[in-house]
């Protein structure tokens, strides 16, 4: 299964250790996200449509209440990618 740029980009980063908090209104219901790395700076580039597209697909989850981290479904869908660490 294929998936975007920008879908790479939010899991490559996921993969080594980032994670998405999801703002929630008073009926639960997610009205914001914020997209962090693993060295916890606040990252762009996900959008509702990438976040609802990756959800579908099983690449990430949240368990408990607690942020969505990546699956291993996620994992396998990720590409790898030389870091310039």
């Amino acid at each position: 299964m294929d998936i975007s740029r920008n879908e790479q980009r939010v899991l490559h980063a996921l993969a080594q250790g980032g994670r998405i908090a999801a703002i929630r209104n008073e009926r639960g219901k997610i009205v914001d996200f914020e997209f962090f790395n693993r060295d916890g700076w606040l990252m762009s580039g996900l959008t509702p449509l990438i976040f609802n597209k990756l959800k579908a697909k099983k690449a990430i989850r949240s368990q408990a209440g607690q942020p969505y981290r990546i699956t291993r479904r996620g994992l396998e869908l990720v590409r790898s990618q030389v870091d310039n660490r």
